[in-house]
């Protein structure tokens, strides 16, 4: 195992019915930015509960983050937060949100040109306090110090870090994701389940326990992602899913081991040149990045097929294509799409989305950096 450090200071409210409690998680005094996306937190009441709960609080709202957050879109939000002299950020929403969220806490603190926070990679010296009310669990955004944001100007998705970007809290009611549809169920579930497998199907480590962390967190999204597309209203079923992103990405189950982030990365540009869902850009990818990378994730596939999918006959490389196979299987079961052309991807879009990598330097991407533009390539033809 290798050496780390682990800091994750974000409080987790769990529970459902638990909506209220925001007005104690937000020092009092605050002038609060309440932040959201496109609608649906209002309409499914936790907008509305939530304003009941700051009703005591200055509050400006902002409404309109997209998914996929678009750079110039938060930037007026951070001219609003220095022009009220708001001083605490309250995201409602999904992963979408909350990144943005993180954006603005920067960008209201920062002199400079805000986008090169992200694009130059900028030391960020300050920033904004925020909190999270997590109404689409996903991308684990509520308890990490990470971003992913876009700029549509110029066709980039890319993502940032930062300690003082950790939300102070998240609150965690699985009831506000009762009224989402289908699609973004399956999408959350395809996110979580490619992030657990980016931290931990690699190469062996010596992390037993890292590896045993991620194995049930995989195991309870196979179990439960199907599940609760069958069975949308089950509270307990949306409670786990919510708990399992929580912990897909808060940082937890990737200390001390290797990890490989070339299918999200070559999914932020397929994404960023084509609009597709990030959640089926994986869906297709990752199947395709293992594919290729299976002999430098031999020995971690093994043990993925065998303790997470029960394979167990057959010689050591057909164990690994099974294990490979599973993984498509699962994924199609939610809905994913095993082709990225089922969503309008093209061949010609392959050279764009390689040359857009490169403009970002991500041409060295996996565990071992060898997954080089001739093997993007390769990962991109077999996903189409």
């Amino acid at each position: 195992m290798q050496a780390f450090d682990y800091y994750n200071p974000t409080r987790i409210v769990f529970g459902a019915g638990r909506l209220p409690e925001v007005a104690h998680l937000i020092p009092s005094g605050s002038r609060v930015l309440l932040a959201s996306g496109g609608g649906s937190a209002e309409r499914n009441g936790t907008l509305p509960a939530i304003r009941r709960a700051l009703a005591g609080f200055h509050v400006t709202e902002f409404s309109g983050i997209e998914a996929n957050p678009d750079a110039d879109t938060l930037l007026r939000a951070a001219s609003l937060c220095r022009e009220q002299s708001l001083n605490f950020i309250l995201a409602v929403g999904g992963g979408s949100v909350a990144d943005g969220c993180k954006f603005i806490a920067a960008a209201a603190c920062h002199d400079g040109d805000a986008w090169q926070l992200v694009s130059a990679q900028e030391p960020l010296a300050r920033a904004l306090p925020l909190g999270v009310v997590l109404t689409l669990p996903a991308t684990g955004s509520e308890s990490n110090d990470g971003a992913v944001i876009s700029r549509r100007a110029s066709g980039d998705k890319l993502d940032f870090s930062s300690p003082l970007l950790f939300p102070r809290f998240a609150l965690l009611d699985p009831a506000t994701t009762l009224s989402l549809p289908a699609r973004q169920t399956a999408n959350g579930v395809v996110d979580t389940f490619v992030h657990v497998l980016e931290q931990y199907l690699t190469y062996p480590a010596g992390a037993p326990v890292q590896d045993r962390f991620a194995e049930g967190l995989l195991l309870t999204l196979i179990e439960t992602g199907p599940a609760l597309l069958a069975k949308p209203d089950d509270l307990a079923l949306r409670g786990t899913m919510m708990w399992c992103a929580t912990l897909g990405l808060n940082r937890l189950i990737g200390v001390g081991v290797p990890h490989d982030w070339a299918a999200h990365m070559i999914g932020h540009a397929v994404t960023a040149r084509l609009g597709i869902d990030h959640g089926r850009t994986l869906g297709a990818l990752y199947p395709a990045v293992l594919a290729v990378q299976r002999g430098g994730k031999h020995d971690k596939l093994l043990q993925y097929g065998e303790r997470v999918w029960g394979i167990t006959g057959g010689s050591a490389d057909e164990r690994v294509g099974a294990a490979i196979a599973a993984t498509g299987r699962f994924f199609a079961e939610l809905g994913a799409p095993a082709h990225l052309a089922d969503d309008g991807m093209q061949a010609a879009d392959i050279a764009p989305v390689i040359a857009k990598l490169a403009e970002h330097g991500l041409t060295r991407l996996g565990e071992r950096g060898d997954l080089d533009e001739a093997r993007i390539r390769r990962v991109l033809e077999i996903a189409l």
